[in-house]
């Protein structure tokens, strides 16, 4: 199966911070990858813009260098790679100044999409913004792309929204959550909503609980400033694995359109309980053999600071009354592992006998690695004798289900960066969304340090604090294990 190109309007993209780390690890490969797949219409045009006072073919020299790193096999063919780095410019400039901010307006080009990726820190919104409208570079085709983190809590985020509202429509701006252009994440709404066989199952009478693990095994090494303000609870489950929750939890959109997908997430947000005390684990990665301790990392022996998090937490609506949703994620751990785990309950009475134990299905999905689905169902196990039951899974990954030449998935960045070409924000979060999200989020995190929480330590390459498993246990669960 090969997959659809379907090519895109001329545009410019102007990526702010382009010698920055995520424009040469992630924007600019996934560019490439895109232009490989001959989505582009020619006379493309891709500016770098940064402090750094580089020539255009200084720029192109670290433009390659990173194409060579991060997609190598494409990047071999240098007839490619040199009419991609043709369509590359880049312009020195100064966010909080107007140095430079001519010679960018100047070369854009009339009458066609103009994109601005602000790949810089959130403090740099605001006067990249203004300046963009100062300077008349705004059009009704101007689209601005924002990473996050959107705010640090409730009131940043109000802040933020009003400073970007300022200068540009809710329409015209696009806050990236790359968990959302994962194949896996999208092929999560096909499954639900473009099958019969699961929707009428999808509700608190047929499933006992979900879960939702994001584990990472690297730690924050060059990230250890933000992190040690934000946490894994600022910086992962109030906006990728509450996202996750969303999709996972939301009612069928009338149509697959922006709003009316992002109207269905933002009612699970505003649905969602607080989070109880006991409700709640916070972890912190010890020193181990594979490397220093969290503390030792950021360099403050009293850091109180979480690597991992592990909650409880309900939806109060008719579809999700009484079925709990349990997420986690955590630095450090056994293995890298996005999944989501749908539990369905026990067979309300079993014709076998105890000798057969329980058995209940379970619905997997699979984000990262080896992208794909799971349904585990439950069969007589072969052989002569009894009515022995065994769980075996019906398993359809990506690779094998859809040929070899998909064994290598588009990443997600290339999926988003087209969708804000092509003007769709069905992906992207929209300012009340974001909002609602810090809204639940902080109250949770003022509680724990009201209370003088200290997380609890955990070994490194482990699943965690053992304080996690109990969270289940009290409730006679276990998490499900993380697999690589």
């Amino acid at each position: 199966m090969v997959s659809r190109v379907i090519p895109v309007d001329p545009f410019d993209l102007v990526i702010f911070g382009g010698t920055g780390d995520l424009a040469q690890r992630k924007i600019l490969p996934a560019l490439f990858r895109r232009y490989c797949a001959g989505q582009w219409p020619a006379d493309v045009q891709i500016i770098g813009a940064a402090r750094g006072d580089h020539s255009p073919d200084k720029f192109r020299e670290i433009v390659a260098k990173s194409l060579h790193q991060h997609v190598p096999n494409r990047s071999k063919d240098t007839e490619t790679l040199s009419e991609f780095l043709k369509r590359i410019d880049y312009v020195p400039l100064d966010a909080k100044s107007d140095n430079g901010w001519a010679s960018l307006a100047g070369r854009l080009k009339d009458n066609r999409i103009r994109a601005f990726y602000f790949s810089v820190g959130p403090s740099l919104f605001g006067p990249l913004a203004e300046r963009i409208r100062t300077h008349d570079m705004v059009t009704r085709h101007t689209r601005i792309v924002v990473e996050k983190p959107f705010g640090h809590d409730l009131d940043s985020a109000r802040a933020l929204n009003a400073t970007l509202a300022a200068h540009f429509e809710e329409g015209q701006i696009y806050r990236i959550d790359h968990y959302l252009g994962k194949e896996t994440v999208q092929n999560l709404m096909a499954v639900r909503f473009g099958n019969m066989l699961f929707e009428p199952l999808w509700n608190s009478q047929y499933v006992d609980h979900i879960q939702i693990t994001v584990a990472e095994t690297v730690g924050i090494d060059g990230r250890e400033e933000y992190y040690e303000r934000s946490g894994a609870m600022r910086d992962m489950v109030q906006n990728h694995l509450m996202q996750l929750l969303c999709l996972i939890a939301m009612e069928p959109p009338a149509k697959f359109d922006p709003d009316a997908v992002r109207d269905e997430k933002l009612k699970v947000i505003r649905a969602l309980d607080p989070v109880e005390p006991h409700h709640i684990v916070r972890g912190q990665f010890a020193a181990g053999l594979d490397g220093l301790g969290y503390r030792e990392v950021v360099g403050n022996p009293r850091s109180t600071t979480e690597s991992y998090v592990a909650l409880k937490t309900h939806i109060s609506n008719w579809r999700w009354a009484g079925t709990p949703f349990y997420l986690r994620t955590g630095k450090r751990l056994v293995a890298r592992s996005s999944v989501i785990n749908v539990m369905f309950k026990d067979a309300p009475h079993s014709i076998f006998g105890e000798e057969a134990g329980r058995h209940a299905n379970a619905l997997s999905i699979r984000l990262q690695p080896n992208e794909g689905i799971t349904l585990k169902v439950t069969i007589k196990e072969p052989g002569p004798g009894g009515m022995r039951l065994i769980d075996v899974p019906l398993d359809m990954s990506f690779a094998e289900a859809l040929g070899p030449e998909n064994q290598d998935p588009p990443d997600a960045y290339e999926r988003l960066v087209m969708d804000v070409i092509r003007g769709n924000q069905t992906l992207f979060m929209r300012g009340d969304e974001v909002e609602a999200a810090w809204a639940w989020t902080d109250p949770v995190i003022a509680g724990w340090q009201a209370r003088g929480d200290v997380p609890k330590p955990y070994e490194s390459g482990s699943t965690g604090p053992g304080d996690a498993e109990l969270l289940m246990k009290r409730d006679g669960r276990l998490w499900q294990g993380i697999k690589p």
